[in-house]
């Protein structure tokens, strides 16, 4: 096992987080099944106010999350130092077989803990609460995978042995890798690329017909066009070396932390996108999530695209 300040400064967060998390989900199960607003009884009283308590641990416990995983990645390059082979956190998460999982499984949380506060918000904009019984059901589910993530990612860091020499990115994200994402190299990138700009322009049409559906659609596909892409095409530029395409040498301060403000458009612009098609919101609300979601994808799109345009400007070639 690896324990380093970073690492114990994880742990015992998560050990908080599943102390608070074990009480938002008792009283989630107790309001879920019990939750009449038209009772006027003792019980139905004391439900809104442990309701109340709810929303609070949970909303709480995001807004501590989304910066947590942003340490999670830091202290991944940080760990990586003390690995032999490893050059950033690609080299960490493939250190064991729980890495990659743990990874999706955080920013599935991330997407569905931000999902679960915008519903709270509209929720609590009206005197009847219409989505209270639905927004705990879904802290019910969520509450699963979230101790999951934290149990995996106690694993992983016990799993890791320093002794052990591990991949680096280099080798990682390549063609000649066996690993499943070696795969993708396999696509031409002229089709990856008509898929990506392909894409964001279903997603300005949609935006402009107001098919909020199909807007949600498309920017749950351009999330995964999107990271696709980044790694085999747009990240090369943005190290300036056709061989190294790692999305998270990126997130170093060798590339002044370039890849922090990418992903973090890339979710912005994603998350409102898919809030748009699956939150009943005002009309009023569902204009500001289209142009959220516009404005953040729009600024991902430019920033990536400007990378190979300036490499081609300064240097006269293509990668």
């Amino acid at each position: 096992m690896i324990l380093t300040p970073e690492v114990l400064a994880i742990l015992i967060l998560n050990a908080i987080f599943a102390f608070f998390g074990i009480i938002a989900f008792v009283l989630s199960v107790r309001i879920f099944l019990a939750w009449d607003l038209n009772s006027v009884s003792q019980s139905q009283y004391i439900l809104e106010k442990q309701s109340f308590l709810t929303a609070t641990i949970i909303k709480y416990i995001f807004v501590i999350k989304v910066p947590l995983f942003l340490f999670f990645i830091f202290t991944l390059d940080k760990i990586s130092n003390v690995l032999t082979g490893a050059m950033c956190a690609a080299g960490v998460v493939d250190a064991t077989v729980y890495g990659t999982y743990l990874f999706m499984l955080k920013i599935l949380n991330i997407y569905i803990f931000a999902y679960w506060l915008v519903l709270h918000n509209e929720d609590i904009k009206h005197e009847n609460q219409p989505y209270t019984k639905i927004k705990f059901g879904i802290f019910i589910v969520a509450f699963f995978l979230f101790i999951s993530e934290l149990i995996l990612e106690g694993i992983m860091f016990s799993s890791i042995d320093i002794d052990k020499m591990v991949s680096c990115c280099g080798t990682l994200y390549s063609s000649s890798a066996t690993s499943a994402i070696s795969s993708i190299f396999a696509i031409d990138t002229d089709v990856l690329l008509y898929v990506f700009y392909g894409n964001f322009a279903f997603i300005i049409l949609f935006y402009f017909l107001k098919q909020k559906y199909l807007f949600a659609i498309s920017n749950l596909v351009f999330i995964i066009s999107s990271i696709v892409s980044l790694i085999v095409f747009f990240g090369t530029y943005i190290y300036e070396l056709p061989t190294h395409h790692c999305p998270f040498c990126f997130l170093q301060s060798d590339y002044y932390y370039v890849g922090y403000l990418i992903y973090a458009l890339l979710f912005i612009g994603t998350f409102y996108g898919l809030v748009t098609g699956f939150v009943k919101n005002s009309k009023e609300n569902i204009i500001k999530n289209y142009k959220i979601s516009m404005l953040f994808n729009f600024l991902y799109v430019i920033l990536l695209s400007l990378y190979p345009i300036v490499f081609y400007i300064k240097n006269g070639v293509w990668l």
